[in-house]
């Protein structure tokens, strides 16, 4: 038998349909599945519509981290529909305040070598474990509660070797900073990163998880590490060494492309304001005033990165021109930190102490001011993200944001002086006291669901249309973000379970009057250049749109996850087969696209479209047989349910 990388052991002891090459569709058996409050509401609404009593995965979880901020009575009260769908379909529920969903299911969850997906682009931080997690939409995950295997198009996997040791004040935060500056946010797309060689050895497993959770800006479908002694020595000190498995690539075994990075080479690194990929040396940017620095996020607020925030912190206070919050990434760091005496010594450096959740990161607090620098250990920083519109904000490592917020400028941490050496905990503190059980499967039909007004029902598209019509309703540049298309924040986010009301939103920060033209038109086309649809996984991007009446998505390109999504949602992602006729399709401009159903019955890769008065252009339809089905029936949940009436 042939040498397997990792990647390719874990999809081979899924695969349930399909061939493992690149490019091929394939069906993997599903074996956990992850969900978090701005996107499993509506997955647990569309596995109810499934009418299927009981998850069929092995295990499920939902946690409450993104709406914690309780503006109006929205928040709470879906939070308290969610506890009570999750005790009665069998799912566990964290409760708010116990912390990010990546976080918690690293630390009390993750096992290596199982399959993972979950709905929201940052669930492949569990590769830091040797898990294989993968990022999608919502109804990709309320399907595979409902035991049917989970499909995507087979990556290509990327050997990446890493050499060398990380200097003091160098990061795992660097090391992704480094792989984005090589390869741009839409560089990983259809990729698998597969990290591996000695320079792993440095990394700890939180450090590994935070390399694996920003391979969603390379628009990657996910990163791994293998496991071995250390991720033991880390689930021994979580107290579940029952959970680890050695898993880890065959010797000689092959990659479809390869890197390598020397960590000894690697400083402190950058991103500038409005792109992850925006990356430069600290070094090369410093001086620049600083006004606001917020360390946590699921990136970068484990142990050590508390506990070396804190030991920076001891005996300084926070420059007078700078605001700073923390929030660490889980219940169970606030606590150990707590226990091991450090949490003073951010309290009394001036710095806010926020609770364990998302926070700032998705624009739920934390909004900066009015041309502030923001300097963020966070994951993303595109336009108005933050709350506010015409945002400042950079992304570094956790050092970096402290040494701005000491001296009130962008600084190289290396001018603090020498690096603290903070040991791990002989064992954190354990109590799941905060992940409510499900009821057990007797006693599920006596649970009943608590639904507050804010949860309207269900939108679903009707059959696919022979002709799509409609004018052109917007059109937008490159890598265009699922927050530019569907954005988040304290006031639109506690609509995500009332999609008439969240719709209002679309494009919001773009053009205020998308839709109010789409309804009054009865909907149309979206028009995007190159990656459209970065980032999130959050499904609203492509639900919404169809709610308005949205009749396909024309883009030079597609990221993988919301491309997944229109699909699922019935909407066709075309692709110009011609990048220049882009220029032809401005807003307004009148398209039809006849044959629609015929086309897709009969395997057409393309369709003509009609645009204007005389304008002919041509569009490619890059789709499996089984997308074909779907789209035909108008999206993935009418595709389901005309399979189990057959």
């Amino acid at each position: 038998m042939a040498s397997l990388n990792l990647a390719q052991k874990i999809i081979s002891s899924h695969l349930a349909d399909g061939r493992m090459e690149p490019g091929q569709e394939i069906g993997l058996k599903v074996d956990r599945v992850l969900m978090q409050d701005a996107t499993g509401t509506m997955a647990c609404l569309q596995f109810e519509a499934m009418g299927i009593p009981r998850v069929k995965v092995d295990h499920a979880a939902i946690y409450v981290d993104h709406n914690i901020l309780q503006t109006g009575f929205e928040n709470g009260d879906d939070h308290r529909f969610l506890q009570t769908f999750a005790s009665k379909y069998g799912i566990h529920y964290s409760k708010p305040g116990n912390g990010i969903c990546h976080q918690v299911n690293l630390e009390r969850f993750s096992i290596p070598g199982k399959l993972l997906i979950g709905s929201d682009s940052h669930t492949p931080t569990a590769g830091g474990a040797g898990m294989m997690a993968i990022g999608v939409g919502g109804l990709d995950v309320a399907v595979a509660m409902a035991g049917a295997p989970f499909y995507t198009k087979m990556p290509k996997i990327v050997g990446v070797k890493l050499t060398g040791r990380l200097r003091p004040w160098v990061t795992a935060k660097d090391i992704i900073l480094e792989m984005l500056r090589r390869l741009t946010v839409k560089g990983g797309v259809g990729k698998i990163f597969e990290y591996y060689g000695e320079g792993i050895k440095s990394l700890g497993i939180p450090q590994r998880g935070t390399i694996c959770n920003m391979g969603a800006e390379l628009g990657a479908t996910t990163s791994l590490f293998e496991s071995d002694e250390l991720t033991l020595d880390y689930m021994t000190r979580q107290g579940r060494p029952q959970d680890y498995v050695r898993f880890a690539a065959d010797p000689g075994c092959t990659y479809d492309e390869n890197m390598e990075i020397n960590l000894s080479e690697l400083e402190p690194m950058i991103a500038l304001p409005g792109s992850p990929d925006a990356i430069h040396k600290v070094r090369d940017v410093q001086g620049a005033d600083v006004h606001q620095v917020l360390i946590g996020s699921c990136t970068n607020s484990s142990y050590v990165e508390m506990m070396t925030v804190a030991h920076v912190l001891q005996g300084k206070k926070v420059h007078p021109n700078v605001t700073m919050a923390i929030n660490p990434g889980s219940k169970q760091v606030l606590e150990t930190v707590a226990r091991d005496g450090s949490i003073y010594n951010i309290i009394a450096s001036g710095a806010r102490l926020l609770e364990s959740g998302c926070q700032g990161c998705i624009g739920m607090g934390s909004a900066p001011g009015t041309d502030w620098v923001s300097i963020r250990s966070f994951n993303r920083n595109w336009p108005g993200r933050s709350g506010t519109k015409d945002d400042k904000v950079y992304l570094t490592s956790p050092e970096v944001c402290v040494a701005c917020a000491v001296t009130g400028k962008i600084t190289d941490p290396r001018d603090l002086g020498e690096y603290p050496n903070i040991p791990w905990p002989d064992k954190f503190v354990i109590d799941d006291s905060g992940i409510v059980q499900p009821a057990p499967a007797n006693q599920a039909e006596n649970v009943e669901v608590s639904r507050g007004p804010n949860i309207r029902p269900l939108p679903l598209r009707q059959p696919m249309e022979s002709v799509l019509n409609g004018e052109v309703l917007i059109r937008v540049g490159d890598n265009v973000s699922t927050d530019a298309i569907m954005p988040a924040g304290a006031k639109i986010l506690p609509l995500r379970s009332n999609v008439p009301a969240i719709s209002e939103y679309v494009f919001y920060w773009l053009d205020p009057e998308f839709a109010k033209r789409a309804k009054e038109k009865h909907g149309g086309f979206i028009v995007g250049g190159e990656n459209y649809g970065q980032g999130s996984s959050r499904e609203h991007a492509a639900l919404a749109p169809m709610y308005l009446g949205v009749k396909g998505v024309i883009a030079k390109s597609f990221a993988r996850i919301h491309r997944a999504n229109l699909i699922n949602f019935g909407i066709i992602p075309f692709e110009f087969q011609n990048a220049s006729d882009f220029d032809l399709l401005a807003q307004g401009v009148p398209v039809t696209i006849d044959n629609v159903v015929a086309s897709l019955k009969d395997g057409s890769k393309t369709m003509e479209a009609s645009a204007g008065k005389d304008g002919k252009i041509t569009l490619k339809i890059d789709l499996t047989p089984r997308q074909r089905q779907v789209l035909i029936a108008g999206g993935l949940l009418n595709y389901i349910r005309s399979t189990q009436r057959s």
